[in-house]
């Protein structure tokens, strides 16, 4: 799970949603979850005893912040899916700690949270320059590059921050695509800070993404929520059921809804008739798990090189300073 608040267009989410239901198996992209409701849900669930993400980063980011500042020396910070930085505080402050000013720039699919965020950092921290670029990561790196010269000019190093497990969110292949893209913005020297949720037993991770009181079914129920709001679908929602497996072959946990019964959806916008049969499942999500020789064969296919992991008491969350080669 999870990454920050989507205001996709109309358009691009009818044309998701038609070639996700209409493809087989069926799917629909986890991006769509993060509308003004998904976004509340997903918040309350960071506070849940079973979804430990959350509470192990930021055990992480507090308890080393000035270690990972130390060992990266930047300038400047850049952030992938920054949301309302509330994590990237502790980089910030460490950062403020060691010299007077700090640029940060920040990578966000939502405009009216990256003003948001932009406007609580520039209030909280007289030393800290923000800019901020609205779009999906690829159109972010690249308006970055284009805004500036390269991050990392001689003698003023950037560490890019891509933090909450959100690299689980890709498949491998476009989990490395990603991380090229990344390095290309970056120079030799500079670095790029990752989080990544570790793999573990099945059960702590199935938990987390199928807490006791349900709010991550909620969460997930939502996407068809949201298509019944957007598009006139004509879902009953409690005709499907949540479901979060650990796929261990694929090292991930996958979401899934399942029709409890045979029956036939209409979505009058696109127009579409979408048949279900009992049993069968949208995949709604996949969550990779890594263990350290994951990132780190990743991160040497990416153009970087492993230096340094921290990881919260329990094992359970890392964090893994790469250094661009």
């Amino acid at each position: 799970m999870r990454g920050a608040l989507c205001e996709s267009a109309a358009m691009p989410f009818a044309d998701d949603v038609r070639a996700g239901l209409t493809a087989l198996p069926k799917t629909l992209p986890s991006r769509y979850f993060y509308d003004q409701l998904g976004s509340a849900i997903f918040e309350a669930i960071t506070l849940l005893p079973e979804y430990y993400l959350t509470r192990a980063e930021t055990e992480i980011l507090t308890a080393h912040a000035d270690e990972i500042i130390a060992n990266a020396q930047p300038s400047r910070l850049i952030e992938l899916g920054s949301g309302s930085a509330q994590k990237t505080r502790y980089l910030i402050e460490a950062g403020l700690r060691r010299q007077p000013n700090l640029d940060y720039s920040s990578i966000d699919i939502s405009q009216t949270v990256l003003a948001a965020t932009a406007n609580a950092l520039r209030a909280q921290y007289a030393g800290l320059t923000v800019n901020s670029y609205q779009g999906e990561y690829y159109d972010g790196l690249r308006a970055l590059a284009q805004a500036n010269s390269r991050p990392g000019e001689t003698g003023h190093r950037a560490l890019a921050l891509f933090l909450g497990s959100n690299i689980g969110n890709f498949d491998p292949p476009e989990a490395l695509r990603l991380l090229r893209a990344i390095r290309d913005v970056l120079r030799p020297g500079d670095a790029l800070l990752l989080g990544a949720d570790l793999k573990k037993n099945r059960a702590t991770l199935e938990a987390a993404y199928d807490d006791a009181i349900g709010l991550t079914a909620a969460f997930n129920l939502n996407i068809l929520a949201r298509i019944n709001r957007e598009l006139r679908g004509r879902f009953d929602v409690r005709s499907f059921r949540h479901r979060a497996v650990y796929n261990e072959e694929h090292g991930r946990v996958e979401m899934h809804l399942v029709s409890t019964t045979d029956q036939v959806v209409a979505i009058d916008t696109l127009p579409l008739h979408v048949s279900f049969s009992e049993g069968e499942s949208i995949h709604t999500e996949s969550s990779y798990k890594f263990s350290r020789d994951d990132v780190e064969h990743l991160a040497r296919n990416a153009g970087f090189e492993l230096q340094y992991v921290w990881s919260d008491a329990e094992q359970r969350f890392a964090c893994h300073l790469l250094r661009c080669v």
